[in-house]
């Protein structure tokens, strides 16, 4: 099977270009308010998957430990910076179609402003269903072609495609928008039953944005969110969904990892980082951040011993 291409952030300044100087404070404010009203009180262990900079990481609160994972290694050194280094943090640079994590590990995971990157977004659910346990809680953000600017647009002929047709729209380079009823098909597919819907940012106006100050126009946003269950009009929704099955008991907390190359379970971990005992990868731990991407794995010669 062919890997999709990964949208990789390295050396990106996407936290202070787009968040904390691109007048976003109101959505980011609205998705607060939407994981606080989705997100379960709380739980053994989260998987926030695309987690970038620890943006909505404080946010879980109620979690005793949370795994951030995302593709870019200096994404996480910034979100490293944020959060600092405890136990209740582990950060793996890591590609979500190949999640290096044992199967039904997780309480919980999170997937925020991450889907509409994935060329195989089927790919991604499904990877996100293996991880959690029977029973766990996924929230999904997606991007929703079907918001009410493109309509509008689609009507007055200032854009070609249409926001009704059910395929993604890829409007620019790995960035895709998604018809809702594909998505909730797709949860479907992966294994899960979706439990309650959000549309989030009912007022993404730049001119409402300057003239109403951000608290207002979210504190609006919040009334709205919950009509997400009859109908999607908004250019961001949340869904929460359950994995569905009968619960099993969870492997232990320190068997996190499995061999995103062969899928062996469970790898060496020692302080160096982690090593495959069947393919002999080794995927390093360097700067409190394992790195379990392909492109960046040793390979133990057949001489040379895996840690014990």
């Amino acid at each position: 099977m062919n890997h999709p291409p990964i949208c990789d952030y390295t050396d990106s300044d996407y936290q202070t270009s787009f968040w904390e100087q691109g007048n976003r404070a109101y959505e980011d404010a609205a998705e607060a308010i939407a994981l606080q009203s989705l997100l379960p009180k709380g739980g053994r262990l989260l998987l926030e998957i695309g987690a970038g900079a620890g943006r909505n990481t404080p946010r879980y609160i109620g979690f005793e430990r949370i795994v951030l994972l995302d593709y870019s290694h200096t994404q996480l050194e910034q979100a490293q910076a944020r959060l600092g280094r405890s136990e209740r943090y582990v950060y793996a640079a890591a590609d979500a179609y190949r999640l290096p994590f044992a199967d039904s590990l997780f309480d919980a995971a999170t997937m925020i402003r991450t889907l509409h990157h994935m060329a195989d977004a089927p790919r991604a659910l499904v990877q996100a269903a293996r991880v959690l346990q029977p029973g766990g809680i996924f929230l999904l953000e997606f991007a929703n072609k079907r918001n009410l600017k493109a309509i509008l647009r689609w009507l007055a002929r200032r854009q070609a495609w249409n926001p009704f047709d059910l395929e993604p729209v890829e409007f620019a380079p790995l960035n895709f928008d998604f018809h809702p009823q594909t998505i909730f098909a797709w949860l479907d597919e992966a294994g899960f039953t979706i439990e309650a819907k959000r549309t989030v940012s009912h007022f993404r106006l730049a001119l409402l944005k300057r003239l109403v100050p951000f608290h207002y126009l979210a504190a609006l946003d919040g009334l709205l969110q919950p009509t997400g269950e009859w109908w999607q009009l908004t250019p961001s929704v949340f869904v929460r969904a359950r994995r569905r099955g009968t619960p099993l008991a969870s492997p232990p907390a320190e068997l996190l990892f499995r061999c995103p190359a062969c899928e062996t379970w469970p790898l060496v971990v020692h302080p160096a980082g982690a090593d495959c005992p069947t393919c002999r990868h080794r995927y390093e731990y360097r700067d409190g951040i394992y790195d379990f991407r392909l492109e960046y794995a040793a390979r133990l010669s057949p001489s040379e011993p895996s840690a014990s």
